[in-house]
């Protein structure tokens, strides 16, 4: 029997119409509730009689609107939360679902029997805490000042929503430690691929003496691990292997490009002639090499949709397991333990094989968007159901 189509009303800081915002996340989120759970509303981003500040902040450079905006939100938020609570009065709701901004959710009190969900790829206090937010330490001084504060204002969140979905296990675990949560409502949902569903892929044939295409793709050279990336690249070379490396999204510094550097500084997937140049990348690569320091990536995905196998580090929630879609290196792994793991596969050529094969399966059983919005949608109903009873 086929459920109900659920109400949702949707709340972020950003709608999730703007494809750019979150890396693209909020949309995906979106399209995947509406695809899969019910009819979704998008509530307005709006501050009510704060509105104003709000587009004075927005006005400002990113960097500093992006730091100001969630504490000045958390700051307001008696006013703001009024506004939004008036708008889900206009409407006959089942779930209120929060994606990436808790701060949205603050002080907001719904109408019972509203379903109030949240999920992000990480929490600010988790972040800060954990080795990636030590590897990008705070440019302001004087922010620490109200960490303790706001790591209050997260925990009356989240101790107040009815299910939270964590992209990933160390954020489940991180952030059931941290806030005291109820084990019942706080799931690990993986997150999926930012691209259209590629067909199956045929591994890319792999061996010492044929070129080894190693991709990097990310806005910052150097916090996606490009130094590594490339250092990798030459290290293999040495070695007498032919590494090539190409790289997506941003431009490294001069003494990071050289011959067998390919740079392609943007890619819009709108346009199709890049959408190929972008696919055709990761169909021609055989590994994604990208020792980052993040929270989840939703490159690692993508790799796996077309049965790339990812090297990256053991850190945050990176959707990478050994052996399945790839290798995740302790954190402090040096160029030549990932030039090792890379010219083991190129003497071995089955096993490279069955890796990429692998990867692929990852994706169609998990790291795709389909497989979240089925499993989300089957929670809130589940959720739904029980609070009407």
């Amino acid at each position: 029997m086929t459920s109900p189509r659920l109400n949702i009303a949707y709340l972020c800081d950003f709608s999730p119409l703007d494809r750019n915002f979150y890396s693209g996340g909020n949309a995906r989120i979106y399209d995947a509730l509406r695809k899969h759970a019910g009819n979704v509303t998008i509530l307005s981003q709006s501050w009510g009689l704060a509105e104003p500040l709000r587009r004075a902040i927005c006005r400002l450079p990113d960097d500093i609107a992006l730091r100001l905006r969630w504490r000045a939100h958390l700051a307001l938020a008696p006013l703001i939360a009024r506004h939004v609570r008036a708008e889900l009065a206009r409407g006959r709701y089942d779930v209120l679902f929060c994606a990436y901004s808790f701060h949205s959710l603050y002080r907001v009190a719904p109408p019972a029997p509203l379903v109030t969900a949240f999920t992000s790829d990480a929490t600010q206090t988790v972040y800060r805490n954990s080795e990636i937010g030590q590897a990008h330490p705070s440019k302001y001084p004087g922010g620490r000042r109200l960490d303790n504060w706001v790591e209050r204002c997260e925990s009356r969140v989240f101790r107040n929503t009815d299910v939270l979905f964590w992209p990933s296990q160390w954020l489940k675990d991180a952030a059931d430690s941290r806030y005291g949560l109820d084990q019942s409502a706080s799931l690990m949902v993986p997150w999926g691929a930012g691209i259209a569903p590629p067909p199956p892929p045929t591994p890319s044939p792999i061996a010492r003496d044929r070129s080894v295409e190693l991709l990097l793709v990310g806005r910052d050279w150097f916090a996606k691990g490009g130094p590594i990336a490339f250092d990798t690249m030459a290290a293999l070379r040495a070695r007498g292997l032919d590494a090539r490396l190409t790289v997506i999204g941003c431009v490294p510094p001069e003494f990071h490009r050289n011959e067998w550097v390919t740079v392609h500084p943007q890619l819009d997937k709108s346009v199709p002639e890049e959408a190929a140049t972008f696919a055709r990348a990761y169909e021609t690569a055989h590994f994604l090499v990208q020792p980052s320091y993040e929270s989840y990536g939703f490159a690692f995905c993508e790799a796996s949709a077309h049965g790339l196998p990812a090297l990256c580090l053991r850190v945050g929630g990176v959707p990478v397991r050994d052996g399945i879609n790839g290798h995740a290196l302790p954190p402090g792994s040096e160029p030549a333990a990932f030039a090792d793991m890379i010219e083991g596969y190129a003497g071995t050529p089955e096993a490279y094989a069955a890796l990429s094969r692998a990867a692929r399966r990852e994706y169609e059983e998990h790291l795709n968007w389909d497989a979240w919005g089925r499993r989300v949608a089957d929670v809130l109903h589940e959720t739904v159901a029980r609070q009407q009873r």
